[in-house]
């Protein structure tokens, strides 16, 4: 912390002379700037003047030759472009000086015929990529009537101008760097300088073990800093009549350090609150501090954990208890332990939140039951068809051969539920390689379209896709996502009736592109919406026959795992829409 103070006040003369030293150098550089771009403009405005007029003159005798013979002589002699152009901006006769490079030719065709340039007589400065270009400008005038039939414009890259001005922006650099360097060591000295007594007062005060003679020395200066060690010497008097009173609250605060991830209750025998940390007062939803001297059924009430509090101060020792707490439906386990010590007859209550590994638990249980469920069916058949075949069906060839083929789909049916879970699985736990490239959103619609329009032909459906090529590219594994399309798609096709249709398409909205499959089927009711996506879960008895109901968990997963959403709206007999997002590829 000691030099907390030189840099306070070493900071804001450094920055007061960086500013001026920035604010200096770009003024004088500025100013140079604007000097040697008007020397060169008067320079070039009155070579191309001289010029214009010998060109008038050629032009007026019409001999083609010479004119470009001396547009070739005066741009070697500048070194610089020089055109003819006409007033529609056509260059019509040029040249241009031997160090003069392709790549600046075509950079300043490209500024004169961008129109950039005005037809007014003058010059202009441009700070293009290959250094500073002046072009001058000069109407070529009929003899006649006056009147403008061409432009002469010449144009000359400003080297030594560039040199110029990167040589001064260089000394200006250094000069301003000196400045900054030459303040900061000066405010360093006069910071040291009046911060020296401070320091000392502070390694005396630091080294100070109680004996108030070792700050004597100190006390006796009639300036600030003997005030100051005087002021001290009064508070460590009153600080040592604290420390004892502080002791026994040390150990209360050493005890909800140890338990700080799990809400801490400290009771005493009297049943007050004597301490709470804030897990514990967010678990029982009590204002921040405002629970300590309450009882204890007054601020968790749930006599459960009173009386387990009673028990473990009557019986003195440990005993724990499990329970849901309303209206939250929250499930957390009590662990009530008597202190000793200073602090015999306190009961040091530790809760411990288990909702987050009940619900866990939970959906552990749902899927195991769901998949159990889901084996059942298929394992029935294949025992009954079994059992049939023992029983004599085996010597019936058309009988056998029909059980058979109704074995192998049972068989298919449980190899495509077991693919199924072990895709989800991989995709849940993150262990599925994304192949994520840029690709336009039109070939993932037409790709799936095309490989599910037969299917929806086949039932009588009309399916549209509204495909726009200038959306833009999304950053997505191609194969991945198509799949995603074709199970959208494919419960379209499922439960939309004969006659219906089914549109699939994207938009861009708010830096991402939104897929959808619209349907006009028989839709879902608003109290099974919320959970399609979750696994083998089936809205109702007209969306659940076939399939193992996987498929909108695996593309929910698969699109969350490209940094995406997806959702559904669905209206009852009016049909339903799925959406969902992905990333552009250059947002």
């Amino acid at each position: 912390m000691r030099p907390s103070l030189i840099w306070r006040i070493t900071l804001p003369v450094m920055a007061w002379a960086i500013l001026v030293a920035a604010v200096g150098g770009i003024t004088v550089r500025l100013s140079f700037e604007h000097l040697l771009l008007q020397q060169h403009e008067r320079y070039l405005l009155s070579q191309a003047q001289i010029f214009a007029r010998q060109l008038e003159d050629l032009r007026r005798e019409g001999n083609q030759e010479k004119t470009q013979s001396a547009l070739l002589e005066f741009s070697r002699s500048m070194e610089a472009w020089g055109a003819i152009c006409d007033p529609n901006g056509v260059i019509k006769v040029e040249g241009w000086g031997e160090s003069w490079t392709f790549p600046r030719v075509d950079r300043v065709r490209a500024i004169v015929q961008s129109g950039a340039i005005s037809d007014e007589a003058g010059v202009k400065f441009v700070n293009s990529s290959l250094g500073w270009l002046g072009i001058v400008t000069i109407p070529l005038r009929n003899g006649a009537n006056a009147l403008t039939i061409e432009y002469l414009r010449v144009a000359i890259f400003l080297d030594e101008a560039d040199q110029a001005l990167k040589s001064i922006t260089y000394l200006m650099v250094l000069l301003g760097g000196v400045m900054v360097i030459t303040a900061l060591g000066v405010t360093l000295l006069v910071s040291r300088w009046v911060t020296g007594p401070l320091q000392y007062l502070t390694e005396r005060i630091r080294n100070w073990q109680g004996n108030e003679t070792s700050l004597d020395s100190i006390q006796s200066r009639k300036d600030e800093i003997g005030l100051l060690a005087q002021a001290f010497s009064t508070m460590a008097n009153e600080l040592r009549s604290q420390i004892e009173a502080l002791a026994t609250e040390r150990v209360q605060f050493d005890a909800v350090l140890e338990y700080m991830t799990d809400g801490v209750v400290i009771v005493d025998a009297e049943g007050k609150v004597r301490l709470m940390n804030p897990a514990a007062e967010r678990l029982f939803e009590g204002r921040p501090g405002g629970s300590v001297g309450k009882s204890l059924i007054e601020v968790v009430r749930h006599h459960q954990l009173v009386d387990l509090w009673q028990k473990s101060l009557n019986n003195d020792r440990q005993y724990n208890l499990t329970l849901e707490m309303t209206p939250n439906r929250s499930f957390v386990q009590a662990i009530a332990t008597p202190l000793g010590g200073t602090l015999k007859g306190n009961v040091l209550l530790v809760i411990q939140d288990l909702t987050r590994v009940r619900r866990l638990e939970t959906v552990r249980r749902d899927f195991i039951s769901n998949v159990s469920h889901e084996l059942r069916t298929p394992l029935a058949t294949l025992k009954a068809l079994t059992e049939t075949l023992q029983e004599g069906a085996l010597e019936d060839p058309l009988m056998a051969r029909r059980f058979l083929e109704q074995m192998d789909k049972e068989i298919d049916n449980m190899t495509q539920l077991v693919r199924e879970l072990l895709e989800l699985s991989r995709i849940e736990s993150g262990k599925v390689p994304l192949n994520r490239q840029p690709i336009s959103p039109s070939v993932l619609l037409e790709n799936a379209a095309s490989r599910m329009r037969l299917q929806a032909e086949r039932v009588g459906l009309t399916l549209e896709v509204l495909t726009n090529p200038e959306l833009p590219m999304v950053l997505a594994d191609r194969e991945r996502i198509e799949q995603v399309l074709i199970n959208l798609l494919h419960n379209a096709i499922k439960f939309t009736p004969p006659g219906g249709r089914i549109e699939l398409g994207a938009q861009r909205r708010d830096g991402e592109v939104v897929f959808y499959v619209k349907d006009t089927g028989v839709g879902i009711s608003p109290e099974a919406l919320p959970r399609i996506f979750e696994r083998f879960y089936k809205a109702d008895q007209s969306r659940s026959g076939g399939g193992t109901g996987l498929g909108l968990s695996i593309a929910r997963h698969t699109v969350e795992a490209h940094g995406g959403r997806i959702w559904a709206e669905s209206e009852v007999n009016r049909g339903s829409t799925f959406f969902f997002s992905l990333p552009l590829a250059n947002p």
